[in-house]
């Protein structure tokens, strides 16, 4: 299995065979879906073959009209605003309509962190590290789609993915360049302040309405960044935050380590972020302060937090992490929820609770809003099937995009907390073929 290092929210498809399962559905919906996802899978193995070659940027009259181009980021070199390897960073705008043309919504990719030279400069040789490597067109779909079918309340908003290659969820800022003689550049940080000035230049700073969104480590990224990016905006336009499966928790695993807090502590010392968070005491281990349960403490801006409570990338490495489980006692459980055993649903139960009891002291902020759904998943805000559809999940009888979309216009208040699994049959939950790889 793999360690924190591998991709936390790319499409699953880029590291693994799945499939979803489907509680309480007929057979021959359930095998026409798999079907389905078994040739997407294929087409984007294939698709993330050709997109790994190195590409020049195309120009847009060339793009089809349902796919979104990559524009890089002007004088990038300049700014110091470059990817792990030097190279531009990168983001797809697609342009609002009618009544969205003067609504914003961003979202700020995942994919993991580095936590040393090697890990880093692995990941200069792909998406996560390079822009040479990026596909030059994406499919917008989930909280991107210009559906209004599929997005109700944001499909003709201008809508921004800003791309992910700096390795430590947008935040580094590291004037050294070279590190053991190689060249790596640490320039989160100026990457966001970078994209961010382009979007103001391009319309961002007349938004009547914003989103900060993000998932897994843009998730995380999204709580780092959320007042900055209401600060740069007009004082009475109405700018919320979403932060998807970002919600990393700060655990023992199963060993009775906290694998998740030695990686961060990594991280946080390779891109030297201790000064980045004002809320960092000195009696705090490092990797504490790039927790979001530390780092929502100082937020002001409303923040939704969409989180499952069985958290699928969390429970393979945060909870269940290869090198604590020699005995390989939790394999069949780390692939498939409906596989863990008593003991294992206990400790999963507990997971939960801890889970639980960290979000609930966010329920004082009042503008806050959460959804705590029961599913074994990871990331459900770009995916069209778990954001809105006739058969998404719901809670309460509300699909996630109808929750999150009834909290950022004030419709009413959602602070909702699923029951334990397996009480949901709305969940997608995942199946994995074989656990996530490095």
């Amino acid at each position: 299995m793999a360690s924190p290092t591998s991709s936390a929210s790319a499409p699953a498809s880029h590291h693994l065979r799945l499939w979803w399962r489907r509680r309480g559905r007929g057979g021959a919906v359930g095998a026409t879906f798999t079907v389905a996802l078994l040739a997407a899978a294929l087409l984007l193995g294939l698709s993330l073959y050709a997109s790994s070659l190195p590409r020049a940027p195309t120009t847009s009259s060339s793009f089809s009209s349902n796919l979104v181009g990559l524009t890089l980021v002007r004088r990038a070199k300049e700014k110091g605003a470059v990817c792990l390897d030097g190279s531009a960073p990168g983001y797809h705008l697609q342009r609002g309509s009618g009544t969205g043309s003067q609504n914003w919504l961003l979202h700020l990719e995942g994919g993991g962190w580095c936590r040393n030279l090697r890990s880093c400069a692995s990941r200069q040789k792909s998406v996560l590290g390079s822009s040479q490597y990026m596909e030059r067109q994406i499919e917008f779909a989930g909280i991107l789609s210009d559906d209004k079918f599929q997005n109700p309340d944001f499909y003709n908003w201008n809508k921004v993915k800003i791309r992910y290659c700096d390795g430590a969820s947008f935040s580094g800022n590291v004037k050294d360049e070279l590190q053991n003689g190689t060249k790596f550049f640490f320039r989160g940080q100026r990457i966001w302040e970078a994209v961010i000035s382009e979007l103001l230049l391009k319309g961002l700073r007349h938004a009547k309405q914003a989103f900060l969104t993000g998932c897994s480590a843009g998730g995380l990224a999204t709580f780092i960044h959320c007042d900055n990016f209401r600060t740069l905006l007009p004082k009475d336009s109405r700018v919320k935050c979403l932060a998807d499966g970002g919600f990393f928790l700060d655990v023992e695993d199963i060993s009775g380590q906290r694998t998740m807090r030695a990686f961060y502590n990594d991280v946080v010392r390779l891109q030297d972020l201790r000064g980045r968070f004002p809320h960092c005491g000195p009696n705090m281990d490092l990797g504490q302060c790039f927790f979001p349960s530390e780092v929502v403490k100082d937020i002001i801006t409303p923040v939704f937090v969409l989180n499952p409570a069985y958290d699928a990338w969390q429970v393979q490495h945060v909870l269940s992490p290869v090198a604590s489980d020699p005995q390989h006692s939790w394999l069949e459980c780390r692939l498939d929820i409906s596989k863990c055993d008593s003991n294992q649903l206990e400790i999963l139960q507990g997971f939960r609770k801890k889970l639980h009891d960290t979000i609930s002291e966010l329920k004082h902020k009042k503008d806050w809003g959460f959804l705590i759904d029961s599913c074994f998943i990871h990331c459900q805000s770009l995916n069209s099937l778990t954001w809105h559809s006739p058969s998404s999940l719901r809670v309460n009888n509300k699909t996630i995009a109808e929750a999150v979309g009834d909290w950022f216009f004030d419709r009413r208040e959602v602070k909702e907390i699923d029951c334990e699994y397996p009480c949901n049959p709305t969940c997608h939950n995942l199946v994995f073929a074989k656990p996530f790889k490095a």
